[in-house]
């Protein structure tokens, strides 16, 4: 995703899942084809089952974890290594609801950090409209909304602050960016 949203050519394109897992190991570039090649529906997949885009991202941030520290032991059941990584994907799931908590080890153990997506929403935004069309997008939010959407996203602040700061809890301005991104994903979305 991040390849093709900033326009680089990826050299692993016409590579095949296996011979990019096998090569994941010693070459970041072939991981990243995978991840680009599957991300949108892994987070596809956890967005339908838990309809929360943070947790759907911290899922999947988990998946590609687990996927990579086991990339060098994936042997192939079929054409592609879809199979493999949904039943990572539904074990994930599943191992998250048994504990109601996303599960943060594979990531923590690589240092991989949780994808982040409202940093993705914005940038295609700003990508596809130019900055000032975002700006205006942002100041029809409420202002609670456009505040944290602001910290978060634009200064890059973490939740932990910008909760200090306002004199809040995380959960509270992690609904607040929630649901601005939502809102400005719809604007987004809507023909014009």
């Amino acid at each position: 995703m991040v390849a093709r949203l900033y326009g680089v050519v990826d050299a692993h394109r016409d590579a095949s899942d296996e011979q990019l897992l096998a090569a994941a190991p010693s070459d970041p570039e072939a991981f990243a084809s995978f991840y680009d090649r599957y991300e949108p529906s892994v987070v596809g997949y956890f967005m339908r089952r838990t309809g929360d885009p943070e947790i759907a991202g911290d899922l999947t941030a988990e998946v590609f974890a687990a996927a990579l520290s086991s990339a060098g032991s994936y042997r192939p059941q079929g054409p592609t290594a879809a199979g493999w990584l949904f039943a990572i994907a539904a074990n994930t799931l599943a191992s998250s609801a048994r504990r109601g908590q996303v599960e943060a080890r594979a990531r923590k153990k690589i240092g991989m950090r949780a994808i982040e997506l409202e940093e993705v929403s914005l940038q295609r935004a700003e990508a596809s409209a130019g900055d000032a069309w975002v700006a205006g997008l942002l100041e029809r939010l409420p202002e609670s909304q456009r505040d944290a959407v602001r910290a978060r996203v634009l200064d890059e602040r973490s939740y932990a602050e910008i909760a200090r700061e306002l004199r809040t809890s995380e959960f509270v301005i992690r609904k607040r960016v929630s649901r601005g991104l939502a809102t400005l994903r719809e604007r987004l979305e809507r023909p014009t």
